[in-house]
C-alpha cells in the first residue's frame, strides 16, 4: 500500500513496527473531512486473524471479558479485553462471528504476535486441541481500509456495496462485492465515531484490491487521511489507545472501560478480579479533560496533573481538537479529584495551564 499513499502525498512514519501514512499535509482538514465529509484511512496496520474450530465460543468465553451469548452471526462484538490473570488488561479487540466454526478477530497493531501467543497459552491452559481452536495471523496477506464520514455510504454504494445504509452498527456483510470483486467483509464500524455519529465502514480484502479501493474512494470524493487524524478524531470520543491510556497495569475498572465488560462475569480469566475491582473501587479513575479555547498548548503523555500544587495525576493522551477548537486530551487522576468540571493544572513545559474535566465524548 506504500507506493499508494505516496502518490496521495503522504507523510509517512513508523507505528508500532509500521511504516504507514501519518497525514496527508494537514491533519486538521482531514480530521474535518472526516466529520463532515468522508476520509479514507489505510489501517493495514491493525492485525487480522481468522480463527477456526468446533469450540470458538466456548474457548472465547473464557478468554475475554464481555457475556458472549448473545453474539450473532453477522456482527462483530464490539471491543472485548483480553485480561491478564489480575485483571490488567493485555489488549482490546473486535471479534466476528462468520459462523460457528469460523471468527475474525482485529487486534492491535503493537500486540499481532503477542495477542496471538497469549491466545495458545490460553489454548493449552483451558485443555483445547488445534481443532478446537486453531488461530491464523492473515495480516501480511491482507489489507484493511477504512471509509469514514457522513459521506462514506454513498461512497460505497457508487462502489456497489447496495447495503451500507442498512447495517446496523457493528454488523458486517461476509463475501460482499466491492468495484466488482469480493471481499472478506464490508463492516459498519471504525475508530473515529464516525460509525456511530453519521456512517463508517470497513473493508477487508486483499492488498492489491485494498489500492483499488483506497483510489476508487478518492476518486469519488474522500480524502485521505493519516494516523494523526485518527487519533486526535479518536480522542474526542474517548477511545482508549492501548500501550498509552491502558496497559497491563491498568485494570477496566480505573479506566472506566465499561463498554468491552459484562459486570460480574465469571469463568474467564480476569474477570473474578475485575468483580473485586468494582466491589473496592479504584484509586484514580480515567478523565477527560479540555484546556481553555485560547490556549494552544498541548498536553502530552507523562504531563502531571496538580490541583492546588498537588500532584493528582497524569496525562495519557492529547491533542488539539479542530471540532472545539481547543485542545483535548485524556489523562488519570485520584479518586477524590475525579468529578466532571473539576478545575486541574496540567505542566506543560514547565508552565502550568489551567483545565477542565469533562465527560466522553468531548464532542
Amino acid at each position: 500500500m506504500l507506493d499508494t499513499l505516496r502518490k496521495h502525498g503522504a507523510s509517512l512514519g513508523e507505528f508500532a513496527g509500521w511504516l504507514t501514512a501519518m497525514d496527508y499535509g494537514n491533519p486538521i482538514e482531514e480530521h474535518l473531512a472526516t466529520r463532515n465529509e468522508a476520509t479514507a484511512f489505510d489501517v493495514s496496520h491493525m492485525g487480522r486473524y481468522v480463527i477456526r474450530g468446533s469450540k470458538l465460543f466456548e474457548f472465547f468465553q473464557k478468554a475475554v471479558s464481555k457475556d458472549l451469548k448473545k453474539f450473532r452471526q453477522g456482527f462483530m462484538s464490539g471491543p472485548v479485553l483480553l485480561l491478564n490473570d489480575e485483571g490488567g488488561i493485555k489488549d482490546d479487540i473486535m471479534l466476528y462471528y462468520l459462523s460457528d466454526d469460523e471468527w475474525l478477530a482485529v487486534v492491535n497493531a503493537p500486540n499481532v504476535e503477542k495477542d496471538k501467543e497469549w491466545l495458545e497459552s490460553l489454548r493449552e491452559r483451558f485443555g483445547y486441541s488445534e481443532s478446537d481452536v486453531s488461530i491464523e495471523d492473515v495480516t501480511l496477506q491482507t489489507a484493511l481500509i477504512a471509509i469514514q464520514g457522513p459521506k462514506s455510504a454513498d461512497i460505497l454504494e457508487e462502489m456497489g456495496f447496495a447495503e451500507a445504509k442498512k447495517l446496523s452498527i457493528l454488523q458486517f456483510v461476509p463475501n460482499a462485492e466491492i468495484l466488482g470483486e469480493e471481499v472478506k467483509l464490508v463492516s459498519r464500524s471504525g475508530w473515529t465515531g464516525e460509525e456511530v455519529r453519521s456512517y463508517g465502514f470497513e473493508i477487508w480484502t486483499t492488498i492489491d484490491h485494498g489500492r483499488k479501493v483506497f483510489e476508487k474512494a478518492l476518486e469519488l470524493g474522500a480524502k485521505p487521511a493519516g494516523l494523526i487524524a485518527r487519533d486526535s478524531l479518536r480522542l474526542e470520543m474517548g477511545y482508549l489507545l492501548i500501550g498509552g491510556d491502558m496497559d497491563e497495569s491498568t485494570n477496566p475498572v480505573e479506566a472506566r472501560y465499561w463498554l468491552p465488560l459484562t459486570r460480574g462475569k465469571e469463568g474467564c480469566v480476569g474477570c473474578d478480579k475485575v468483580n473485586e475491582y468494582y466491589v473496592k473501587g479504584a484509586q484514580k479513575f480515567r478523565i477527560g479533560f479540555t484546556l481553555k479555547k485560547k490556549d494552544r498548548a498541548i498536553a502530552r503523555h507523562g504531563h502531571k496533573i496538580f490541583v492546588d500544587g498537588e500532584e493528582v495525576g497524569y496525562v495519557t493522551s492529547g491533542a488539539y481538537s479542530p471540532v472545539l477548537r481547543r485542545s483535548i486530551g485524556m489523562g488519570y487522576v485520584k479518586a477524590s479529584h475525579a468529578y466532571i468540571g473539576y478545575r486541574l493544572d496540567i505542566e506543560i513545559r514547565g508552565v502550568m495551564h489551567e483545565a477542565k474535566i469533562l465527560d466522553f465524548p468531548l464532542i
